[in-house]
């Protein structure tokens, strides 16, 4: 289950966007101001980010510019959500720093599938940040799940001898 937070003004995307996705498993807050949505973003700590671009106070761009610049959000990918599609669009909103670029009315399988892509993309590079050297925990042959054969306190040159 991933956290998504949706940043968006129009009640109607709002309903639409986190029933599709609470349907597919996904834990959806949204924010429909957008003066709000950095200090939301900080808060529920999302695995995506989805926005409108055409929002009032703060724009769609600069909010993904924000969440890019923020020391503990700039690698959440972020998938811009707009109505709003002239020639060059496509090429700002990615410049600013999002992923993946759905334009209104949306396609609701095309939908799910960037959330989809998004997602797993977002799982890869976490997997290829992890040190070799590091121990799987959930693998049982994992030295971090093999007993301590070290003596304890109180047994034979353990703490205290």
């Amino acid at each position: 289950m991933a956290k998504i937070l949706i940043v968006e003004d129009n009640a109607l995307n709002i309903k639409l966007f986190c029933d599709l996705l609470a349907a597919h498993g996904h834990k959806p807050e949204a924010v429909t101001d957008s003066r709000n949505a950095l200090d939301a973003a900080r808060a529920f700590e999302p695995d995506l980010v989805i926005t409108d671009i055409q929002l009032p106070h703060v724009s769609g761009l600069d909010l993904i510019r924000m969440i890019r610049n923020d020391d503990n959000l700039g690698a959440v990918p972020i998938m811009a959500v707009t109505a709003y599609s002239a020639q060059g669009d496509e090429e700002r909103i990615r410049a600013a720093g999002a992923q993946a670029y759905v334009s209104k009315p949306i396609s609701v399988v095309r939908f799910a599938e960037t959330v989809d892509e998004l997602l797993k993309d977002d799982q890869d590079r976490g997997a290829a940040a992890m040190p070799d050297d590091q121990p799987e925990i959930d693998d049982p042959e994992s030295r971090a799940n093999q007993p301590d054969d070290s003596p304890g306190p109180g047994e034979a040159g353990g703490e205290g001898d």
